[in-house]
């Protein structure tokens, strides 16, 4: 809210802040931690809006309010997943995670996770951290032990998990169905439901055999968690988290194993429990407490007062379908260990991709490597594609429903609001300074305001107000709004103030350029503040304004949002720069093509090879062919499409004319191979633009069953131009 304030910092005595009291009660010190991911395979951008930009955001803006914050991740290394990729990819379980624990930590780097650790669950000191942790609570009574019957590979004398498990599906009959999940229809399921069960490490079916393993008993702690969550945190956490909670604990909680018989792991600290380890569940979420730790050895600082001071407000960000493991099960954990619980669980919903939910199986996903290989690392200033993701992902983010990514709303987000809006307002901001101010910030004569000058005034103490406040309460997608309003309001007031058209009456007029400067010193003021303001969403954004403003980054503490007085009278600015560019047309032809193309592929992986060369298009009728005008054609020169891994422009000889064909073979051809080649070229196919190109024209290729293409050529060379029938 606003307040008067004596000692102001701003032109007409105002500042926005939050209520001293409020001020006063704020947390000593800040823990934030992100989902460990999976360290299985690349992770797509449902992922990135679930848990990592929004943690992001939270702890840059934390940061810019100089609070005390430690922002904590890391690769889940453990669990059954490990070695059924390392079997799909036919090597080893360490080398599984070695690759995707570094690909997935370059992926955070290149997309500007500003993680203060990003550790590993396979690290000596996560292994140590757990074995501790369980042997506390075992120590103590806490945990109970069950004898109970489990399938076994006689053949690899292994206890087999849920996916080491294949059969018949007892609902749609596939077999492709495994011990927890089929695959076909998507009905979870339990070993003992599958019609024919066998070993997927041996091929033979499994025996039933007694085992012993330690449980922790969740029943016993009913009443704490009603309290703490229902009661306690029934206003404050999410309708969804709340609803999900106790939606389990109304169902009647049961006790959840906490060991398993796995070779892959971290071992159970007893010496009657060889063999066994501790189930991922329960070794993960303890990675957060590893990580903080190797942050504070990283740092010379101390960890424990980050898990074990309440005056720490520890927040995990996660996606809806880690809720019980973060509200329900870790919180028991950390209540038995002695630790801090969380001060709030702000869960995702889910993000869908063009109408479907994200498959890794299907294949119909957005990695997050293919966003970074297709915009990030294809152009210089790679860094504003990373900002129009981060960008749109917080619009659209599935704070309380599930949402859609489309790259048409991506196009439309980046071109009619970081384009049209705030960066066309910056660089207009910039290009009157430069035209009408001599590139300098003008002075401000208080005594010809008039009421749209102290409006504006009052919008930007506004909008820190309400964008702090959305920021404190995880509300993400509300405060960008607000960020890009103001933008919005800054147009609307240099519209209406209309300094190019004051200059022209300035031989009659020169008191007009009093106005004129008015105007533009607070359109500059403004900017520097929407630079301050966009810096926890878009970092990479906020820091070219500084340089274009010829400031240093500290200007983007929290504290400076609101002032009226952060660029000097007198101070020279630089050329703007354009802030975004706008997404072509193509480029989303593009990657729709790739998507669909994706999909296909995925779809065929399934099928015999055979199949797979001899599966038919629908059916067409004599008419439909006749409509085709094929031409033999001589490919006469060939060269790569800038940022384009895929295609190659082609000139190709019809005989009566040369055409400019683009062609997708990229990866299977070089130019300087290819240029001579008879071809049969699509000639009558309407012109399609790829990449600012016009096609005009398709080759055909033929596709082996391993997916290599081979030109479709006549047996003897012919005549350019001619009819191919």
């Amino acid at each position: 809210m606003l307040k008067k304030c004596p000692k102001s910092f701003d032109t007409f005595g105002y500042f926005c802040t939050y209520e001293k009291k409020q001020m006063n009660n704020l947390p000593k010190r800040y823990l934030v931690t992100s989902a460990l991911p999976y360290a299985n395979g690349l992770k797509h951008i449902g992922h990135l809006a679930g848990a990592y930009i929004p943690a992001d955001i939270y702890s840059r803006y934390l940061r810019a309010q100089k609070r005390d914050v430690v922002f904590v991740c890391g690769s889940d290394e453990h669990g059954t997943a490990i070695p059924i990729q390392a079997m799909k990819e036919g090597t080893t379980a360490q080398a599984i995670i070695d690759k995707y624990h570094q690909a997935m930590k370059e992926d955070f780097a290149d997309l500007q996770i500003s993680f203060d650790v990003y550790h590993r669950t396979s690290d000596p000191l996560h292994h140590e951290t757990s074995r501790e942790f369980f042997s506390y609570l075992h120590e103590r009574g806490e945990l109970e032990t069950k004898e109970t019957e489990q399938y076994y590979d006689e053949a690899s004398s292994t206890f087999l998990a849920d996916r080491f498990i294949k059969g018949t599906c007892p609902h749609c009959k596939s077999n492709r169905a495994f011990g927890d999940q089929c695959e076909s229809c998507g009905t979870a399921l339990s070993p003992d439901e599958l019609i024919d069960p066998v070993s997927t490490i041996s091929g033979n079916k499994p025996v039933k055999k007694k085992t012993t393993h330690w449980y922790l008993p969740l029943a016993k702690h009913e009443t704490f968690l009603r309290e703490w969550i229902l009661d306690q945190h029934k206003d404050d956490w999410r309708p969804s988290v709340v609803g999900q909670c106790k939606s389990w604990i109304d169902g009647g909680l049961q006790s959840r194993a906490v060991t398993r018989d796995l070779n892959w792991g971290v071992q159970v600290p007893l010496e009657d429990a060889a063999g066994k380890v501790l189930y991922v569940w329960f070794d993960a979420p303890i990675g957060y407490i590893s990580a903080t730790k190797q942050w504070a050895i990283d740092n010379d600082k101390d960890w424990k007062p980050y898990w074990y001071e309440n005056d720490t407000q520890l927040v995990h960000f996660i996606g809806k379908d880690n809720i019980v493991f973060h509200c329900i099960i870790f919180p028991v954990m950390l209540k038995l260990h002695g630790n801090i619980l969380p001060t709030n669980v702000p869960a995702n919903e889910f993000l869908n991709l063009e109408g479907d939910k994200m498959s890794t199986s299907r294949n119909w996903k957005l990695e997050m490597r293919d966003f970074i290989n297709d915009f990030v690392k294809k152009e210089n200033g790679g860094d504003q594609c990373v900002d129009m993701l981060r960008y749109y992902l917080t619009q659209i983010a599935p704070e309380s429903k599930d949402s859609e990514f489309t790259w048409k709303g991506f196009q439309d987000a980046v071109n009619s609001e970081l384009v049209s809006i705030f960066g066309n307002y910056v660089n207009r901001a910039f290009v009157l300074m430069h035209k009408l101010c001599g590139g300098k910030v003008p002075r401000f004569v208080e005594e010809i305001a008039d009421e749209k000058d102290h409006q504006l005034v009052r919008d930007i103490a506004n909008a820190r107000t309400k964008i702090e406040a959305s920021l404190e309460q995880y509300r993400f997608r509300e405060a960008l709004f607000d960020v890009i309003d103001l933008a919005r309001k800054g147009n609307k007031y240099m519209q209406e103030k209309e300094p190019w058209i004051l200059a022209k009456t300035l031989a009659e007029n020169p008191a007009q350029q009093q106005k004129i400067d008015n105007c533009m010193h607070h359109c500059l003021q403004l900017a520097a503040n929407l630079a301050v303001l966009i810096n926890p969403f878009l970092p990479s954004t906020a820091k070219k304004m500084c340089s274009m403003m010829k400031v240093v980054d500290k200007m983007l503490d929290w504290e400076n949002a609101g002032s009226m007085k952060l660029l000097s009278v007198g101070y020279s600015l630089r050329e703007p720069q354009l802030l975004f560019r706008k997404i072509e047309d193509e480029e989303i032809a593009c990657q729709m093509d790739k998507l669909r193309a994706g999909a296909i592929a995925a779809v065929d992986e399934t099928k015999p090879a055979e199949e797979k060369v001899h599966a038919l298009k629908e059916e067409i009728v004599y008419d439909d062919f006749g409509k085709i005008d094929l031409r033999t054609g001589i490919i006469t020169a060939a060269q790569k499409v800038p940022k384009a891994d895929k295609l190659l422009q082609l000139e190709v000889d019809l005989g009566f004319e040369k055409r400019t064909i683009l062609s997708g073979i990229a990866m299977h051809f070089q130019p300087e191979d290819i240029v001579g080649k008879q071809v049969v070229v699509v000639a009558n196919l309407a012109p399609r633009k790829m990449r600012g190109i016009d096609s005009n024209g398709m080759i055909l290729m033929a596709e082996d069953a391993s997916g290599k293409l081979h030109f479709v050529q006549p047996e003897h060379t012919i005549a350019a131009g001619a009819k191919v029938s």
